[in-house]
């Protein structure tokens, strides 16, 4: 049974996590947890628990996120498919992180605005922090992305990162759900010389893609100047349906998807993106 917090504001970005979400794990038995965080001046503390300040009516976020639940059952019927709402007031990330620890959380689905939109929205101002600050898999869906199974995935890297169980575990957990080609890219900004735990690496990845899905994987290279506008030019001209990458490998990551700040995510494409953590 896999466990799935998808949190909400009640938007259309939203509700495109849950569309996802529940396509791609359609074949898969999953509790989906729905939550919304409102700020803790919206609630007052009493000894150890949190009570609304404003009795029920039908603007309450109680409400709000019943209705929302109720939107989901006019999704296509799915008996593999269970979704419980949860309602919490305080720190979104200290929410989330408790949520995750709770409820044993294996993957977070987080809808986000376009990046020119980001500062506007809840999530794309905590984008970046839940993948950073919280230890576990999270799936962030933009606003355009098209409602389809993934048939080609790119997975970025520069083979400095030894590829762990965990990580190895979550890459073959998508592909086997999606049973989508994975194409492992390479980029960098000059020709590379790889160090000898460059070539293991890539060696190790290769044998186990080969072993497991041989025949629907491949290697390629990326040279240009701009990392980030390199790989948005791939994920363009290869009509490449998610993005996988290792929260672990920073480097990387950074010079892909962050601006000056860790916490600004700066994702410019429509393409569902996957971040692993061991």
């Amino acid at each position: 049974m896999k466990h799935i917090l998808i949190p909400t504001d009640f938007s259309n970005n939203s509700w495109n996590a849950v569309e996802y979400a529940v396509q791609l794990y359609k074949g898969e038995s999953c509790i989906f947890f729905i939550l919304h965080i409102d700020e803790l001046s919206k609630s007052y503390v009493k000894g150890n628990s949190f009570m609304a300040l404003t009795k029920p009516n039908p603007s309450t976020t109680k409400d709000k996120l019943n209705h929302f639940i109720e939107q989901i059952g006019s999704l296509p019927a799915n008996i593999l498919h269970q979704f419980i709402a949860l309602e919490e007031y305080g720190n979104f990330i200290d929410i989330v992180k408790k949520i995750v620890q709770e409820k044993k959380i294996d993957l977070i689905a987080l809808g986000t605005k376009n990046v020119s939109r980001f500062k506007a929205s809840v999530f794309g101002n905590n984008a970046g922090n839940v993948i950073t600050k919280v230890p576990c898999n999270v799936l962030i869906i933009p606003e355009e992305t098209a409602l389809k199974t993934p048939n080609k995935i790119a997975f970025p890297t520069d083979f400095n990162l030894f590829y762990s169980y965990p990580i190895l575990n979550s890459l073959t957990e998508i592909l086997e759900i999606s049973k989508a080609n994975l194409e492992v890219v390479h980029v960098s900004q000059s020709q590379p010389k790889f160090t000898n735990a460059q070539v293991n690496n890539k060696e190790y990845l290769d044998d186990y893609l080969n072993e497991l899905f041989f025949g629907s994987h491949s290697f390629q290279s990326i040279l240009g100047a701009n990392i980030r506008d390199s790989i948005i030019n791939y994920i363009s001209s290869n009509k490449i349906d998610m993005l996988i990458l290792v929260a672990k490998n920073l480097n990387l990551f950074q010079q892909l998807f962050f601006n000056n700040s860790i916490q600004q995510l700066s994702y410019h494409t429509s393409v569902p993106l996957m971040v692993i953590h061991e």
